[in-house]
């Protein structure tokens, strides 16, 4: 791939759009539970953040339904921390709160990571990156690079009982969350690289075997992420609860233009007001790419 093929190194994920089927529930639940803050409260959508920024909006779909286990959409969305004592409150709150359910947490090498799901079934993982110098990074024999990752065992009471700190939950609002990636279940791997590695332009970092694929843009181990583990063979998306859109920040707008002209060239539909872009992936998942503070809606 080109150069000029690929998404820019300051490449971000934005807001994350979920669909709801009760929003009252929800926002209360993100809100209590991983300590988010209400920035916009409307009648059919919330927005919810920290620091005036955006993390997730949550659109009411009371008409739709909760998907099955197997069909494509989302595997979870990640909100990364600022610091270890900052993941430490996170994890506490979303662990007493009544509604969550807590799936599992791991050591990744890259990351330190703990895992719920909302009232809902959304997946949602809470972490914190190692800094960058301390990754290591393998190369096989086409010279391809991949970031060394892992499933270690990391207990949450330990590291509550290590890191939390009072100044952490006492003034939790005034810290820092982003969505530092999305991970997606998909219908296979092979179509999910072509897509997002060969058209939209990530980097490929990782892989595990025929089952999942990691991908980013400027050398971050991973913006999103797609696997199969409940979903293989599953084909486009009905209209459902839960993944709404996953929106991608690029610093300009002529990289918004270049990834149209890809988009277009590859046979991929798309709509484009030159400050942002709408398109599908295979799986009728919902993309957006847009310039901070110049698309339609939140970025």
């Amino acid at each position: 791939m080109h150069p000029q093929d690929l998404l820019p190194t300051d490449t971000a994920m934005g807001t994350l759009t979920l669909k709801v089927g009760d929003l009252a529930l929800l926002s209360t639940y993100y809100a209590t539970a991983l300590g988010l803050q209400v920035l916009e409260d409307g009648a059919d959508a919330v927005v919810l953040g920290r620091r005036g920024k955006a993390v997730v909006r949550l659109e009411e779909a009371r008409h739709l339904h909760l998907p099955p286990r197997g069909e494509a959409g989302l595997f979870h969305t990640a909100l990364l921390f600022a610091d270890r004592s900052d993941l430490a409150a996170a994890v506490a709150s979303a662990a007493r709160h009544p509604l969550s359910s807590f799936v599992g947490s791991a050591d990744h090498l890259v990351s330190e990571a703990f895992y719920f799901t909302d009232p809902e079934g959304n997946g949602i993982e809470l972490y914190f990156d190692r800094p960058r110098d301390t990754w290591d990074w393998s190369q096989d024999a086409r010279g391809n690079r991949s970031v060394v990752m892992d499933s270690l065992p990391l207990s949450p009471q330990a590291y509550i009982d290590e890191h939390l700190t009072e100044a952490a939950v006492s003034d939790a609002a005034s810290r820092s969350a982003d969505v530092g990636h999305v991970h997606l279940q998909v219908g296979d791997v092979d179509t999910a690289r072509r897509f997002y590695v060969d058209v939209l332009g990530f980097e490929r970092t990782a892989g595990w075997h025929d089952q999942a694929l990691f991908v980013s843009a400027g050398g971050y181990h991973h913006h999103m992420a797609m696997n199969v583990w409940n979903s293989r063979g599953a084909g486009p998306r009905k209209d459902t609860l839960g993944l709404g859109e996953v929106l991608i920040s690029v610093p300009s707008a002529d990289e918004v233009g270049a990834l149209a002209d890809r988009l277009s060239s590859a046979g991929v539909a798309n709509h484009s007001t030159g400050a942002e872009l709408r398109f599908e992936d295979p799986w009728r998942n919902r993309l957006r790419v847009a310039v901070p503070g110049q698309g339609g809606g939140i970025a």
